[in-house]
């Protein structure tokens, strides 16, 4: 019997130092703004002061263009989702972009407030500050969603929408990335303040690409290293928290030129969703690309462009 329990205490003993080992490996504090710019914020980007809320935002191409882009990232991700689409765009267009508050470098809003409705209000007021009569507005996943319900909000500052893999509908995913399981948990995610493997977000990465060969190890350490910007973690939470269907009932009401565009292998929003939006929204364009996922803008900057471009000469300007 002793022998039995010189064992069991071993082995919880050798328990606790592997589960000690791996909070010490996994552990991951919060990294300052200052620690992060020099990395993450080269020109063009800037930051200002928006109501009290530092906005990390970058402003590119012809400033005379009548109708801007402004592009908007999704859940998780940052301004440099666009990055492919910025560089090629801004050549012939003014084109926006810029992190949501509790995401990126602009990192968290001071009342934890990550609604749809909160973050329509911040970019009406962002693009009041920055001159922004009409623009084109296009939206990746909770972009997606914030970009349709700002049509609704503010159709005179509309001129054309783009709804890329939107967030909106009441869906159900057949993969969930890992890190947004662990921030729906609440006894998992308690431990996610100080502890985050770096292989946790990899895996999410993973699951939100159509091409897992498409990933590279920069592409990671820019979501890892951007999600450790202090308070992020945080305002994660509290949005996943804060998660409700849009009022898609209302999508009829939208009378822009409206794109759609799809990852075929979108394992989050799936592609059925994206019929959804083209049958609500009358005179909108669906674009489907078969071998991408949740983020096709960034998977594949090129093939995505090529629609968008097709599609351009339907807005007014």
């Amino acid at each position: 019997m002793k022998s039995w329990s010189d064992w069991a205490l071993k082995i919880v003993g050798i328990l606790l130092m592997l589960a000690a080992l791996g909070f010490a490996v996994s552990k991951a504090p919060d990294r300052s703004l200052d620690s992060l710019v020099p990395r993450w914020a080269p020109p063009p980007s800037d930051f200002l002061d928006l109501d009290g809320q530092l906005v990390h935002y970058r402003d590119q191409g012809p400033a005379s263009d009548p109708v801007p882009l402004v592009l908007i990232h999704g859940t998780g991700a940052s301004l440099h989702t666009w990055e492919g689409w910025a560089t090629a765009l801004s050549q012939t267009h003014r084109v926006i972009s810029f992190d949501l508050p509790g995401f990126g470098l602009s990192g968290p809003n001071a009342d934890g407030d990550y609604r749809d409705a909160r973050y329509v209000t911040f970019v009406r007021r962002l693009l009041a500050r920055l001159g922004v009569g009409r623009a084109s507005v296009a939206g990746n996943s909770l972009g997606g969603e914030i970009a349709w319900q700002l049509a609704l909000a503010d159709p005179a500052r509309v001129a054309g929408l783009v709804l890329i893999d939107a967030a909106g509908h009441n869906f159900v995913s057949e993969s969930m990335p890992l890190g947004f399981r662990i921030a729906r948990i609440p006894v998992l995610r308690e431990g996610m303040r100080w502890a985050l493997p770096r292989r946790a977000i990899e895996a999410s990465v993973l699951d939100v690409y159509g091409d897992p060969s498409h990933v590279s190890a920069a592409l990671v350490d820019r979501y890892y290293e951007l999600t450790l910007r202090e308070g992020n973690r945080i305002a994660l939470m509290q949005r996943m928290d804060q998660l409700a269907p849009g009022p898609v009932e209302r999508l009829p009401e939208i009378k822009v030129p409206t794109l759609i565009l799809w990852g075929g292998r979108d394992r989050l929003i799936l592609p059925r969703w994206g019929e959804a939006f083209h049958q609500a929204i009358a005179g909108s364009r669906l674009v489907v690309f078969p071998g991408l996922g949740h983020v096709p803008q960034e998977e594949d900057p090129a093939a995505t462009l090529a629609a968008l471009r097709d599609w351009l000469p339907n807005v007014a300007r």
